[in-house]
């Protein structure tokens, strides 16, 4: 059987047979579901193809798409409106170091009439084809009819085909809450439901669990106060695979502060005051916040020591990074030396290996909120760079460490964007991050995590990857940034 039959098959194996097909303005209500997704979605396509590539958390950007494979269609509501669920292939024309097709999620509207209020972005156009002729064709996060309904199917737990809905204990999920869709700018769509749920919906779908779910789940389980506790979720099983993700529903904390945002405000007062404000006390606490969600995973879910053979592994992996980020940012080359020593130097350093666990893997201060009652962490979906296999394996607690203390570089650097040079600015905002980076360590070491200071080389090679992997994001995407991480190399190179 060819892919697209197979596709084909998909579609109508997960359509209940026998119910109505989301009412068109041509009244195809008496079609079988069945059939009538198969239509739909044949006529979805030339818009998906379209409207797909302008969305920031479409990962194929920059490359041309040679193939659209609908995988597995659920209609999730019938009628006008009408939602359908979409597990779409997307082939996109080969190119060095990035995959040939990738698995996304929608969630597509259709109304014989366009919906009222909806962001322009979220419209894809109007169906010209089949019995949908005319209808709106629209991205159904952005209408809250539709993602109450998904709501729904979680609060009770349903089941369509390979598609499941599943909640955990004690959760008593309301089922009338219409959803709007978040704002805020991310690699995935979020949905908030009032003042007490957000759904994550990730659109770029990998077999398997994802760590996201996997983690808090953990952290849930083990009353864990450090995060979101997890509600909800839902999965789809693929074939020949475990269940994929699909979607996460868990706590929302509205007086919650996003650290980022917290971070760049006090730093933007050092224009006006050198001394504006102690946000080294904050720096303290999300540091023993973080140890604390470290210990509790170490209990919770399998750890590990790398031998010596695997921490070379682990030194000779950062060094092949190295090149690679030198070949695509030849700036690079004149620390290269220098930067492969401080690898060679982890590996010589930790001769009986190094224990390992999992850990959060992003961790930066936007994935870091500031309730009343102290600090959460975010999204341990991992680095999305990675594969699911790649997030899920342990590793040192204190690549979370290094990661933090390079978001604390960044928002002082923040400050400097865009300006004249200004040396005295530049002082004030170095010492700054040095005050925040020293007392997110003492946090961390007085929350029972590794004391950071106890071991230079691996905080130094850690340091270095993460810095590494920014010049080459910031080379790609953001080049008017680029000299924060660059700075952070120079720095860090003069220190082996």
């Amino acid at each position: 059987m060819s892919e697209t039959s197979r596709s084909q098959a998909h579609l109508h194996r997960d359509t209940p047979a026998g119910t109505a097909a989301p009412a068109g303005p041509r009244g195809v209500g008496a079609r079988r579901t069945a059939l009538g997704v198969s239509e739909l979605v044949q006529a979805a396509l030339p818009l998906i193809a379209e409207w797909l590539p302008t969305q920031r958390w479409y990962a194929g950007k920059g490359r041309p798409i040679t193939g659209l494979t609908p995988v597995v269609g659920t209609p999730l509501q019938v009628g006008d409106p009408a939602l359908l669920h979409l597990l779409l292939r997307v082939e996109h024309a080969a190119t060095a170091g990035a995959p040939h097709g990738d698995l996304y999620q929608l969630l597509l509207g259709v109304r014989s009439q366009g919906p009222a209020d909806i962001e322009p972005t979220a419209v894809l156009g109007r169906l010209s084809q089949g019995p949908y002729d005319g209808a709106a064709l629209y991205d159904a996060v952005h209408d809250p009819e539709l993602t109450g309904r998904l709501l729904e199917h979680l609060a009770t737990g349903d089941r369509f085909g390979s598609l499941s809905f599943r909640r955990t204990p004690g959760s008593g999920l309301p089922a009338n809450l219409p959803g709007r869709a978040s704002t805020a700018e991310q690699s995935n769509s979020s949905v908030i439901y009032g003042t007490s749920y957000i759904l994550k919906l990730f659109r770029r779908i990998h077999p398997g669990t994802n760590p996201d779910l996997e983690l808090s789940l953990a952290l849930s389980r083990a009353g864990s106060t450090r995060i979101p506790r997890v509600a909800a979720w839902f999965e789809s099983r693929l074939e020949r695979a475990e269940p994929a993700t699909l979607g996460l529903l868990q706590r929302y904390l509205p007086e919650a502060e996003d650290g980022w945002e917290l971070a760049l405000d006090q730093v933007g007062r050092l224009k006006g005051d050198p001394s504006p404000g102690n946000f080294a006390i904050e720096a303290h606490r999300l540091g023993r916040a973080t140890a604390e969600v470290h210990r509790v995973l170490a209990r919770s879910m399998p750890v590990a020591r790398l031998d010596r053979a695997q921490t070379r592994q682990l030194a000779t992996a950062m060094a092949d990074r190295l090149d690679s980020a030198v070949a695509a940012v030849p700036g690079l080359m004149r620390y290269r030396a220098a930067l492969r020593s401080a690898f060679q130097q982890l590996a010589d350093a930790h001769p009986d290996g190094m224990p390992v666990q999992r850990i959060h893997g992003d961790l930066h201060l936007g994935q870091a909120m500031r309730t009343p009652h102290g600090w959460v962490l975010l999204d341990f979906e991992g680095e999305p760079a990675k594969s699911v296999a790649e997030r899920r394996e342990p590793q040192t607690a204190l690549r979370d460490v290094a990661a933090m203390l390079r978001s604390f570089d960044y928002a002082a650097a923040h400050l400097l964007a865009g300006g004249p040079p200004d040396p005295e600015l530049a002082h004030l905002a170095a010492a700054w991050a040095q005050r925040n980076r020293t007392a997110f360590c003492a946090g961390y070491t007085a929350g029972g995590g590794t004391d950071p200071a106890a071991s230079p080389e691996l905080m130094r090679a850690l340091e270095i990857d993460k810095a590494v992997y920014e010049v080459v994001y910031e080379a790609r995407h953001r080049p008017s940034w680029l000299p924060i991480p660059l700075a952070a190399i120079n720095r860090l190179a003069l220190t082996v």
